[in-house]
């Protein structure tokens, strides 16, 4: 009876340390990572880079289908035989290594052709956004140094924009597919050079510390950023998916994220050519087509950005829902609120949710398994916090700065508390560095020094995020989104999540907005998209109910802006930044305005009158 009674208590004793430190979850990951961490670094002493990982998968089953598109398929060896041809025209234009060449494509096996024919020359590659135009356009190729923009017929019209500057930088225009009036086709002349594998000497010496190519920054602001991208950083984005969430040579991966980001063009890709699975590549994402794309091609995983859950969500019921054979998805930015409805309607038993960034040297990964790990971007108990060196500190959200003692280092949040996360830059760990950008000022502006100790330098993230008791770790929100708000801080996160789950909501928004007079800081305002675009498939009175029953008093939106549709960057991130400058101007805001009125407590239309008052603070907010 004692020794029952005894091992019952060293089992509670057990399971209470392991809650409390994360000790089985630690294990298990450092189990899969540990490892992946020791091969890079022992690869880096190596000279490893893209080219070799190629030929490493294509040794292990050249027959094996290697990319799907529409009802086209591509052997591992189809791939080899025309990312040849690639690389031998290529070198007969006068490209040689240390170049770079833009890439400038929608979604098809080409991308990958193309990318894979230029690294085997030692070509670097600038991976353009297929969304920008003119000026962006221009400055993305100035910034990498191309010699050469090779571009899918499907741009054409883009390029044509701005192919006389191009034309003054002496950058030499191609395009994959018909001959235009302004430049001239390459495509014959590509099917006609040697599909012979080029020589190694092309890649001999370059290794992980060596650039890939660049990725550009689609940011809210301003021009676009290079994002350096080593050859390290490629093998990392696949090797971390591949033995963070257990994929498998034998899966068919589906990917409908764009190919010239870091979602699509890394981890996409990056599975393919770390594990040796099967990719599908779709051109855009298509919330109605999504499941029977997985169906048609019996795809086992799919990726995600959290937005497209959230539209999946939104089409109707269908039997397409679960008689697909999809075991994991992979992605970011899956939202808490609909976390549960997504795995549970869809009938997806894994959930990957990983945190990251195209250009950071670290990242965050939950495998969800269980009910409990839903709503969390990773987790990291007391091992593995020591193991990898992260670290969350205090942060003020006015001076958009970490918060230092007065020994002018930084300090480390507790247990819920949001603070910036930080990943450690070691000079004698290499799978540590940071690359940055092609702009200097703009990669000094991510490096933290004397952090904890005289000479340490950490990575910043940029993002406020918070680790529980039991060692989950949440998206709080990015900084410069959290705004105060009559002396507290407002998480847009949080916000949106409560907004986002009304009845009629599509889509929505959340920022703080600048009230002419007023010393309390930033109000908070929601834009919102409404099913339809109708208002009236909103019941104003009950969000207003909602809001201040769901939410703290201070983060209740004091203002509404309707709009048909959200503006978006091209990875379906929320922009910000011009609606935080046109505040609730009517003068400059043609979308309808509402406020939440002080005396009824429901959203009313914000009307001249009550513009006025609320600047000349006579209505009281």
């Amino acid at each position: 009876m004692k020794v029952g009674a005894a091992a019952g208590a060293g089992f509670m004793g057990w399971k209470y340390l392991d809650e409390k430190h994360g000790i089985t979850s630690d294990v298990e990951m450092a189990r899969r990572l540990l490892g992946l961490k020791g091969k890079m670094n022992a690869l880096a002493k190596l000279h490893h880079n893209v080219t070799k990982m190629w030929y490493d998968v294509l040794k292990k089953n050249p027959k094996k289908i290697c990319l799907y598109y529409l009802d086209e398929t591509l052997t591992f060896e189809d791939v080899e035989r025309r990312s040849n041809q690639m690389a031998n025209w290529l070198l007969s234009q006068g490209i040689k290594r240390g170049d770079t060449v833009a890439l400038f494509m929608e979604n098809r096996p080409e991308f990958f052709i193309s990318e894979l024919g230029m690294t085997k020359i030692g070509v670097k590659v600038a991976l353009i956004n297929t969304a920008i135009k003119q000026e962006s356009l221009v400055h993305c190729i100035k910034v990498s140094g191309c010699k050469m923009m090779f571009f899918g017929t499907e741009l054409e019209e883009q390029v044509r924009d701005v192919a006389s500057d191009l034309a003054e930088l002496n950058i030499q225009l191609y395009s994959e597919g018909s001959n235009l009036d302004f430049c001239e086709s390459a495509n014959q002349a590509i099917r006609l050079s040697s599909d012979v594998a080029v020589s190694t000497k092309h890649v001999q010496g370059i290794g992980f510390s060596d650039t890939f190519g660049y990725i550009y920054t689609s940011g809210t602001t301003g021009l676009p950023k290079a994002a350096v991208i080593l050859h390290q950083k490629m093998f990392a984005f696949g090797a971390l998916m591949v033995s963070g969430f257990l994929v498998k040579e034998t899966d068919i991966v589906y990917t409908s994220l764009p190919l010239f980001h870091s979602a699509g063009g890394g981890l996409g890709l990056g599975m393919m050519l770390y594990s040796g699975c099967s990719v599908v590549i779709k051109k855009r994402f298509s919330a109605s087509d999504f499941w029977k794309d997985c169906i048609k091609y019996k795809c086992t995983v799919v990726q995600y950005i959290g937005e497209c859950c959230r539209y999946l969500l939104q089409q109707p019921p269908s039997s397409d829902d679960s008689q697909h054979c999809v075991r994991l998805a992979v992605g970011n930015g899956l939202r808490p609120e609909i976390w549960g409805e997504f795995q549970e309607r869809f009938n997806i038993p894994e959930i990957g949710e990983f945190y990251g960034s195209t250009e950071g040297n670290g990242a965050l990964i939950n495998h969800c398994t269980s009910s409990d790990a839903r709503g969390a971007c990773g987790r990291m108990g007391t091992l593995l916090t020591k193991i990898t060196g992260v670290k969350f500190v205090k942060f003020d959200v006015i001076e958009e700065e970490p918060i230092r003692d007065k020994d002018g280092f930084c300090m480390e949040c507790q247990v819920d508390e949001p603070g910036e996360l930080l990943f450690p830059i070691k000079a004698n760990d290499p799978s540590t560095r940071f690359a940055g950008y092609s702009d200097p000022a703009a990669t000094s502006k991510k490096i933290l020094s004397n952090v904890f100790v005289q000479g340490d330098s950490y990575f910043r993230t940029g993002d406020l995020l918070s680790k529980d008791s039991k060692g989950y770790i949440h998206f709080v929100d990015r900084i410069g989104d959290t705004f105060r708000w009559k002396g507290e801080n407002c998480s847009t996160t949080e916000v949106t999540q409560v907004i986002s789950t009304f009845p009629g909501v599509e889509e929505c928004n959340v920022y703080g907005v600048q009230i002419p007079n007023n010393l309390d800081g930033r109000a908070p305002c929601c834009a919102i998209t409404p099913v339809d675009g109708s208002i009236d498939n909103i019941d104003m009175r009950a969000l207003a109910h909602h809001a201040q029953t769901k939410l703290p008093s201070y983060a209740v939106p004091l203002f509404l802006r309707i709009q048909p549709q959200i503006a978006v960057t091209a990875t379906m991130k929320h922009q910000k930044v011009e609606l935080r400058k046109q505040g609730i101007d009517i003068n400059l805001v043609t979308d309808p305005l509402y406020w939440l009125s002080p005396s009824s407590k429901v959203y009313e239309p914000l009307t001249e009158a009550v513009y006025e008052a609320v600047c000349q603070q006579r209505a009281r907010l």
